[in-house]
């Protein structure tokens, strides 16, 4: 794609205050994704130009468009775009700024959260997508009329469903809310930090101190070698295989054999890497369990996180908005522990901002006794108290 297509691109978007963007990309067999195509669609005079741009190509520069991307007055449409603002955001070293994302914005719009393109945009324009090469390789050269196809129909009624939705959630109030929303994207990120994958591994607080380090260790090592060889991570060292090998801490090939989850094959390729790691970690500094460990669960939270469920859904049935979106059960554990253990409030998102306003403030008053609830004419839910 000449460079020339790609500015033309970047005006035209400029001009009219927004583009379309979706990617096709690889994952599988690699550390981390390889992008494969850019799909952009942006207004004209003539209706909507789409093109699609291949990133493999030698010639291909992003720079238009990733300046583009990061200009808060231009509006990026996506859908379910996570992945793509983290691709983007790597590949081009820009940020995205005034992000909307359609499947974002359809939980405010009474529809259910997750949904898929093809289900959104036959639900709100009335479009039907041929949805013949979803699962290809997009890595390999050359791309097939078919593929093409397929990736243009991503984005070529993306700006059609932006403002079928916008609409929508301008005459209900909404939004605000959906591009408040929309905003927690702008951070999306699929850089690996060992400190983070550290603090995620399973049973690692399980561990002591010093076996802490060691884990620690194990963790940077297993990043760089997947990193230097493009492997997914889980094929250097699994993580229940690393806990155990941080537990034990082998000083020899032996040692380390009788560990389960270490295969041959690793043993005879990585079996020296591994140790040296382990000695690495065994001349850190301990490192403890940082900060307060979470409260405990109590079986007795069960009833009250359901009830407290309850509740939520229906509000967010009365406000027609996708229940996902308010909170999930991890949130509601979250509070139930809170009111049960203290009185200070947990940073969830349930109990802020908008959140707070259409359920939050009433389900504390809920769990702490003050409100009750009970079933109504028809079948609905009612709050007393």
């Amino acid at each position: 794609m000449a460079d020339g297509v790609v500015a033309e691109l970047a005006a035209q978007a400029r001009a009219s205050g927004r583009l379309g963007i979706d990617t096709e990309f690889m994952g599988e067999g690699r550390y981390r994704a390889l992008l494969c195509l850019i799909q952009i669609a942006v207004e004209t005079d003539d209706g909507v130009r789409v093109e699609v741009l291949d990133p493999l190509t030698e010639e291909f520069d992003p720079a238009p468009l990733a300046a583009l991307l990061a200009d808060p007055d231009i509006q990026v449409v996506l859908h379910a775009g996570r992945q793509d603002v983290a691709l983007l955001r790597r590949e081009w070293n820009t940020e995205l700024r005034g992000i909307f994302d359609t499947q974002v914005a359809a939980g405010f719009a009474g529809l259910r959260a997750q949904l898929g393109y093809e289900a959104l945009l036959h639900e709100m324009v009335g479009v039907r997508l041929r949805k013949s090469a979803s699962f290809t390789r997009w890595d390999t050269r050359p791309l097939s009329e078919e593929q093409v196809g397929y990736a243009r129909e991503d984005v070529l009624h993306l700006l059609q469903l932006a403002d079928a939705l916008q609409s929508t959630l301008s005459d209900r109030g909404r939004l605000d809310w959906a591009l408040e929303e929309c905003r927690s994207l702008e951070d999306a990120s699929d850089e690996r930090e060992p400190e983070t994958i550290f603090h995620r591994l399973p049973r690692v607080n399980s561990l002591e101190p010093s076996q802490r380090a060691v884990a620690f260790e194990l963790v940077r090592w297993r990043e760089e070698t997947a990193r230097e060889t493009d492997r997914p991570v889980p094929s250097v060292l699994a993580d229940a295989a690393l806990v155990e090998v941080a537990k034990r801490r082998p000083a020899s090939l032996e040692r380390l054999a009788q560990i389960r989850g270490l295969n041959e094959s690793t043993l005879r390729r990585r079996g020296r890497a591994i140790l040296e790691a382990v000695e690495r970690g065994r001349e850190r500094d301990p490192i403890p369990v940082d900060g307060d460990r979470p409260a405990p669960t109590d079986a007795k939270d069960a009833p009250l996180i359901a009830l407290g469920e309850a509740l939520v859904r229906a509000r967010a049935s009365e406000a027609e908005l996708a229940y996902e979106l308010i909170a999930a059960r991890a949130d509601l554990q979250r509070i139930v522990t809170s009111v049960r253990t203290s009185d200070k409030e947990p940073e969830v998102r349930t109990l802020q901002g908008w959140r707070r306003a259409v359920v939050g403030d009433e389900l504390l008053e809920l769990l702490r006794g003050r409100r009750s609830l009970r079933v109504g004419p028809g079948r609905t839910i009612e709050v007393t108290g």
